[in-house]
This record gives C-alpha cells, structure tokens and sequence, in this order.
C-alpha cells in the first residue's frame, strides 16, 4: 500500500505533465485491484479458515484488513480528488474533454442516444439478480451497470422519455411499492471505453461507455422504471493455485484456474457513491460486508485510463520523446555472435534498445550453424519477436526447449496460446516445475563455429524476456561466452528439463536451493570484515524487501559497523535508522518515469569486491518458491559499469523518497545550493553521451573508476 502511495504522489505531482500523471493514477487502481486479489484474498481465506496467526507486527487477520481498509480509503479519495479536481480540468484547458454524464450537452444527449441504439444496445444482455433461481453475479474485475427496478403504473407512452439519472442518483419508490427487482446489465469489454461524440469547438469530447449504458440502459425495461442505478466492479480471489499434482494434463489444470477465477470469492466491490439500496442488495449478492464495500466520487475503473494517456495527437501533454540508445548493428558480415566473442555485451533497458536481445533470438533461429536454444519464459508480449523466432527456429529443425511458466499470474492465457505454438512448430515445451515458479531470465545458445568447434552462448537478465515492457522498464543483462558461466547455464537447464540432481554451482546461485544461504553469508561474511578502521560495504538494488532472515542477516552486520545502502522500489520490511540495530543503514525507493526492476548486489568484500546480478528479490517467494537466479557479472568493464548505474541510485535528489526509522516514507531533500539529480534523466543522458562520444575503452574506464566510488 505504502508503494501504491508513492506511485499515487506521481499522480499528484503537478511537476509531471498531465497524461503522464493520469497514467500514474490509472496505474495505482490496476496495483490495487490485483493488491486485494492476491493479499487481501489470503488474508480473508484465514478469516474463513479460522487461522488465528498473526503477522509480523502482531496484527490479527481481522486487525490487518482494518487496518488495509483504513489506508485503502484515504490512497483512493486523493486519487479521485486529484483526478476530479486538477487532472480532467488541466486536460480540458488543453483540448481533451473527459465529459461526465452530468456535463453532457442536450445535443450530446441525443447524439449518444442514437449511437447507443445502434452500436450498443444490441449487445447489451441484462441479467436478473433474484434470490429466486436468478442468475448469479460472475466476472472478475468487469464494469457492470445495475438497475433497481419497479412496475409502472401507467406505461410511458414513450419510453424513451425517461429521464436519465446520473450515477448515484435515486428516484423515491412509490409508496407501498413491493421489492423492487435488480438487474445488471455488463459493460462489454470488448467495446472502447471511450467515445469520441462531435464537437464544434475542436476538441476532443469523450463520454464514457459504461456512464451511457447507465444512462440509456432504462430502454432495456419496457413497462418499467428505474428506480436506483449506478456502476459497480467486484475484484474477486485470485490468490488461487493450480493442481500442481496434475503433471498428465497441467494446461487443462491451468485454463480451469483461468475459469475459476472469473467466479471465485468477492474479495470487494467499487461502487459509485449514493443508491444505499441498490448497494445494499449488491452486497447480500456478493456476500460482502461493508468494510469491503468502496465508493468511489469518480470513474469507476481506472485502469482503462492508461489507453486514454497514450491518445494520438496530445504529446505536449507527455514527457517528451526518448528514443533508446542503438548501440550495436549487426549485418551478414558482423553478426551478433561475433560481437559477443570480441567482448561481453551489457546491456541497460530502457535507456538501451531491446533490439540486440531480439536479434540475439532471431539470429540463432536462422543461422544454420546453431545447433540448439534453450530458453526460460515468464512474461512475454502478446506477439512477441521471440516467441516468432523460437517457432521459425523449430520449423528449422533446431532443437529448440523452452520453459514456460504457465503459473505467471494475470499472464497464464497468454502463455497457453504461445505456448501451444511452439510445441506445434516441434520445440519441445516445458511447464514449470511442480509447486515452484520458474522466475529466472536465461537463454543459451549452442553453435557450430566455423573451425568445427562446439562454442555456447548466454543471455542472463534481471528481467522479462518482453519488447514491450523493456520500453518502460529499467533492467540490466548481458551476453557471454565466458565458458564457466555458460557451462553452469547448461546445467541449470538440464536440472528444469531432465532429471539431473540438484548441483552445487560455483558461479550461479540458484533458489529455492542455495540463492538464500549464499547471501546471508555474503551478508555474514561482510561483517566478519568489517572493522572501525575499514567499515564493510553492502548495496542493493532490488523491487522488494520482506525475508525476515535475510533482514536479520543485515541488522547483524549493521551491528557489526557495516555500511548498507538499499535501493527498494516497493516492500520494505527492514527499518533503517534504530540505535544499535540499524544505525548504518539507510534505505531510498526512487519512483519515476521508468519501472525500476533490475536487481543488483554488492559486498565490497574487504577489498575483493563481488558484484552480482538477479532475477530475485529478497523475499520469501523469490528465495524459496521460485527458480530463480543469482549471477556474476564476468567482464570488469561491465562489471565497473553496473557499481557506476548501482551508485547514482543513492544520489537522487529528485524522484527518492527515503525510508523512516517511523516507517514512514518522504522524500529526500537537497542541501542548500545543491543541484538536483535524478537518477532516471542521468542514466539516460550517460548511454546517450557513451555511445554518441565513441570514447576508447581506456577513457572510459578511467571515468568508470571515479564513478565507481561509493556515495
């Protein structure tokens, strides 16, 4: 919740141009939606379970979800207050008009009336809500519109005359008149939200398709009146697992999950504010309480808005344009193969094209001297480059493996569709591994050389092998031959794909296995050397902090007078700052233009510094139901390059926000006269400088080397 919050302040920050904002606002209701699917979800199935324990701080099930409800109100009424308030009229003085029901025009009425007769109302099915045999409520996260309804007295002799009500709005039943009917009528998903209607000033007016279907859907009950409507969302369980002892059929398990979900526990409903009756019975459906009922001052749904901050036509209302940094071309003469024997290739999304990793795919597919490709899959676009590749290289002939996670959640159709491409075109397709998630990032490439020779290549990343989410998204990986790593690769496959045992790894760390014990005593060990003389080092970089021993592990060491630096962009259970537990540690979340998603660790090491790269956060899940992997960075270049990236994170003056002994987070502030520095921009401006100034391997490591001192 604290993370949403600090996302929610993006929104709120009038420094950011006005779509970029409501993108930040639309991004805090899709985090929040899937926060009460997941966490809340569990949290009530211990409520119903009768599972009494208590979590970190002592909270009881029923504790926490006050305390959840509590904070979840006041993170949504700012949001709607800045949308409402500064966000729709900033874009209006701008030419984009999000037109409420209340504020449409009479001509605008009659134009959307028209509109809807022909392009809605025909698919528009309403469905009754009646303890009596009705039709239950179904669909996760779906705008529904309902109707509180009553027998007319005296029929209207058009019906269309009724007047509209505008959401939340109530109409006085008459007296003495019996339970009115419910009905709800579902807002088609696959319809566009917004509704450009014709405007004579030039600019571009939207209604909302669910506020017309709540204002015209009275001409689906002849002989009836409204008499409540509004709009309302359910966002249900989907903390659901799969049968995992279903290895014959694991994709038929799978789609039943994806079903399940569309009707599984109502975990809350989002519901326009007013109608008490109308949400009174919605609840008695639902089988909710108030405490999980939100009313909402504004759009019942945000997310959608994240379509609405890409419109053509509004780029002054962005950040201005970055193209990433092409710093590599490959032709028949100069493949990326070759680039990859001359030196290993580091490679920082967004500030860098994903295109060397695409082309790195593409080109095993066609080059007949590859042999075989292995590859892990966990989240991918929905017409990924790759995924066409990996299918042109099994139509090729190539032995081609691939791991994919179908227990990626919110992505597991998905990856069923792609999925059962591949195996179509002959790859040989593995589904995860029983009862872990396969989160680790590598591919590995076997090639026949020119002089006969068997040569391997390897691709490890911090994150997702996606074209899309590499354009918003800041993760580090690179490409090598450096012989042991690529070994260690291939025996990692072998352990996912085969039946090898479980091998202790020298370069690699491999969770749930030893990922955790080697950090705890890289943590460990930084104590042992620390001295008064020679304080230990530790920084990280990582999305989220909540293993209680490895934070154990760091209060130990902060005891022992070792200086730890965290770069923590979402949960941080450590609390930095208490007199004789975490004195020497200080912990910064820095939340911007770009996801923060790369994972980067360093232990100075008493001078023989290590620096790694991961695929895991230091969490649980990450450390001990995952597959997932903790990687050297072999190239001191490189490795130079990635301490210079993990430093400028602890310089942020702008977008960091730093964590409390109180728990509290709030943002840095500058000395007097200290210029500001955002990390984002200058990480940006610095691939943008080293590959336009050509600088010659030696400048640049004698400019490396002062970056690298630690802040």
């Amino acid at each position: 919740l604290e993370f949403n919050n600090r996302v929610l302040e993006e929104g709120l920050d009038p420094s950011n141009p006005p779509l970029e904002r409501l993108k930040f606002l639309a991004i805090v209701s899709s985090n929040m939606d899937e926060f009460f699917m997941v966490r809340v979800a569990d949290i009530k199935a211990c409520i119903r379970n009768r599972d009494e324990s208590r979590d970190s701080s002592g909270l009881s099930p029923e504790e926490q979800l006050a305390a959840i409800g509590r904070r979840a109100r006041e993170i949504h009424d700012q949001q709607y207050a800045c949308l409402t308030n500064e966000l729709f009229p900033a874009l209006a003085a701008e030419g984009l008009c999000v037109v409420r029901a209340k504020d449409w025009t009479g001509a605008e009425f009659r134009w959307l009336e028209g509109w809807f007769e022909r392009h809605v109302l025909p698919v528009l099915t309403p469905l009754r809500v009646d303890g009596e045999g009705g039709i239950p409520l179904t669909g996760n996260l779906r705008i529904h519109a309902a109707f509180l309804l009553a027998p007319q007295e005296r029929p209207s002799e058009d019906s269309k005359e009724i007047p509209s009500v505008s959401i939340g709005e109530s109409l006085s039943p008459a007296s003495g008149e019996s339970r009115h009917r419910l009905v709800v009528v579902t807002v088609p998903p696959n319809l566009d939200r917004f509704i450009p209607m014709p405007s004579e000033s030039g600019s571009t007016r939207l209604a909302l398709l669910d506020e017309v279907i709540l204002s015209l859907g009275h001409t689906l009950f002849v002989g009836y009146r409204v008499v409540e409507r509004n709009l309302f969302k359910v966002a249900r369980d989907a903390a659901m697992g799969v049968d995992e002892g279903r290895d014959d059929d694991f994709v038929a398990a799978m789609e039943e999950v994806l079903v399940n979900r569309q009707n599984s526990w109502p975990v809350r409903m989002s519901i326009g504010e007013g109608t008490e009756e109308l949400k009174g019975r919605l609840q008695d459906v639902l089988g909710l309480t108030d405490d999980d009922v939100y009313e909402l001052s504004g759009p019942i749904d945000l997310r959608s808005f994240m379509d609405l901050a890409a419109i053509k036509g509004f780029d002054r209302l962005r950040y201005p344009a970055r193209k990433p940094v092409e710093g590599y071309e490959f032709s028949e003469d100069h493949s990326i193969f070759d680039e990859i024997r001359k030196n290993d290739l580091l490679l920082h999304v967004p500030y860098e094209s994903f295109f060397p990793v695409e082309e790195f795919i593409r080109a095993a597919a066609d080059d007949p001297n590859v042999l075989a490709m292995k590859m892990t899959l966990y989240r991918t676009s929905g017409d990924s480059p790759l995924v066409r590749s990996l299918t042109r290289a099994a139509n090729n002939g190539k032995q081609v493996t691939v791991m994919v996670e179908l227990k990626a959640r919110f992505d597991e159709a998905k990856n069923i569709e792609w999925a059962s491409r591949l195996e179509q075109a002959g790859a040989v397709v593995v589904y995860g591994v029983a009862r872990l998630k396969v989160h680790a990032k590598a591919c590995l490439v076997v090639r026949r050389e020119e002089d006969g020779s068997i040569l391997r290549y390897v691709h490890l990343s911090t994150g997702n092998y996606n074209d899309k989410t590499a354009r918003l998204y800041s993760d580090l990986s690179f490409f090598s031959i450096n012989e042991t790593l690529c070994r260690e690769v291939g025996l990692f496959f072998n352990m996912l794909t085969g039946l090898s045992a479980v091998e202790e790894l020298q370069n690699l760390s491999m969770a749930p296995f030893n990922l955790k014990r080697r950090l705890i005593a890289m943590i460990d060990r930084e104590a042992d050397w620390s001295s008064p003389e020679t304080p230990g080092l530790i920084m990280a970089k990582m999305n989220s902090l909540c293993d209680a021993d490895v934070v154990r592990a760091l209060y130990r060491a902060s005891r022992k007078g070792v200086r730890i630096l965290l770069n923590v962009r979402g949960i941080c259970i450590l609390v930095p700052g208490v007199e004789g537990l975490s004195e020497t540690i200080t912990v910064v979340s820095v939340v911007g233009r770009y996801l923060e998603h790369s994972r980067v660790f360093y232990f100075r090491n008493g001078g023989a510094e290590e620096l790694y790269l991961s695929s895991a956060d230091w969490m649980p899940r990450n450390l001990e139901r995952r597959i997932e992997l903790m990687f050297p960075v072999p190239d001191p270049s490189a490795r130079d390059r990635v301490l210079s990236i993990l430093n400028a994170y602890f310089r942020d003056t702008v977008k960091a926000r730093v964590l409390l002994p109180s728990g509290e987070w709030e943002r840095r502030e500058r000395e007097p006269g200290q210029t500001p520095f955002a990390v984002q921009d200058w990480l940006w401006e610095s691939e943008k400088k080293r590959f336009e100034a050509g600088v010659d391997a030696e400048a640049e490591e004698k400019v490396l080397s002062v970056r690298r001192r630690a802040p």
